[in-house]
Order: structure tokens, then sequence, then C-alpha cells
């Protein structure tokens, strides 16, 4: 079944933008199954739209070759929307273009569970479909772990993660119960290839400031070392 699903999606993935000259290409995915109200909702839309517009943030974005920029929502089985399609952040006027496309964004869906591993398989189509660019980062975030179809690690298998780097934002809340705790279930089964880490939000009020040090890490040019001789 989940073969047969990571087919039917990238058959179906909405065409990329042209493929051009960029660094990376940020895909940012956010939480909006039932367990986020809406005031959490808000906290992390609007949070995620200042920590695109942080002076650091901005200053990382433009050290270097652009990067491409785009994101959605997911939350129960084949639960998805864009709310940003690919966008070459080639200037400040583009990322607040961008910012101002996400804070402004209305929610789909409030009643679905967490369907992770159908949302990392949404991602990974999305970026295969999308600009071809050096790096290739998923930027998954959530308040909890998958609940409803296939987990994490079979999206892993199924679909096309090969040179994917998946970090995780990890919205710690203490009314979270599980056999694990959520820091560990990101650790353990969502972050994923080279290079991948883990920051945390104590609870969405922190979403903003988390969010604001996982992009300085993942658009901040990445240092290539000479290669040895021989």
């Amino acid at each position: 079944m989940v073969r047969a699903l990571a087919l039917l999606l990238s058959l179906c993935a909405p065409l990329g933008a042209q493929a051009q000259e960029c660094r990376l290409a940020l895909l940012l995915a956010l939480d909006v199954s039932a367990s986020v109200d809406e005031a959490e909702d808000a906290l992390q839309r609007k949070g995620l739209a200042a920590a695109l517009l942080a002076p650091e943030v901005q200053e990382a974005f433009f050290a270097a070759p652009p990067v491409a920029l785009a994101a959605y929502e997911w939350s129960g089985r084949l639960k998805y929307k864009t709310l940003l399609d690919w966008t070459m952040i080639d200037d400040r006027g583009a990322l607040l273009a961008a910012a101002n496309r996400i804070a402004a964004s209305t929610r789909s869906e409030t009643e679905f569970p967490t369907a992770m591993g159908y949302a990392l398989g949404h991602g990974a189509t999305l970026l295969q479909a999308g600009p071809a660019c050096l790096f290739k980062t998923l930027d998954m975030s959530g308040d909890g772990v998958n609940n409803e179809g296939f987990p994490p690690a079979a999206a892993y298998a199924e679909f096309p993660f090969n040179g994917v780097t998946v970090n995780g934002l990890v919205i710690n809340g203490a009314d979270f119960e599980g056999e694990i705790s959520l820091i560990d279930y990101y650790r353990e089964e969502v972050i994923r290839g080279p290079g991948a880490f883990l920051e945390v939000a104590q609870g969405f009020a922190d979403f903003e400031r988390a969010m604001t040090r996982k992009l300085l890490r993942e658009v901040s040019p990445r240092t290539v070392g000479a290669l040895s001789p021989g």
C-alpha cells in the first residue's frame, strides 16, 4: 500500500519551479492536526513568518547563492495544503512576500490525527518536483507522534529521500503522553540524512524562537572542506 501511494503521489505532484542555480531547497511543514488548537496554530504560523524575517536569518539567506523556499501544512491521511509554492528567495522583497503569505494563510483542517508518514511522503514528492538545488531539506515541526497510517520508517523506505535531510522541530508540551518522550521520538524516528538535527520549542509560545534558531542553522552557507590530496 505504501509503495502504491508513493507512486501515486509522485505522478500527481505539481510541477516545481524551473530549475536554476540555488544552494538549498528548503521545504517547511507545519502540523495542524487535532492536537493543535486555534491559538497554537496562530502562534506557529505567525512565528514562522517572524522567524523568516529575523535580521540574522535574513543575513544568512543572502550570504550565498539563493535558497528555494516552500511550505505546507499537514494533519491526517492525504490532508495537506500548500502555504507557499516554490519561491526563489533571491532578494529581500521575495523573502518578505513569502513571510507575508505564510502569515496570512488560513488553516485548512482542524479535526484530523497526526499522519506523519503521509506528511513525509508528501514532502518528498514536493522536493522531487521542486527546483534543482545543491542541497534539499525538509523541515518537520509537530507536537505529537504518528498516530494514523504508516510510520516515518515506511515513508523513508518507499518515497524518494535520497539526498534529502529531514530536520525536526519538536513543540514540547507538558500534556504529551507516550511510551517515549516526543524529543526521543523525533530523534529516533523522524530526523534523517546528512547533518540532520533537532530543535525544541517549549510550547507554542516558544515556537518563534526555536524556528529562528532552526532556520539560521539551515540557511547559513555550509562550509565545505578542501579535498585531501591524492
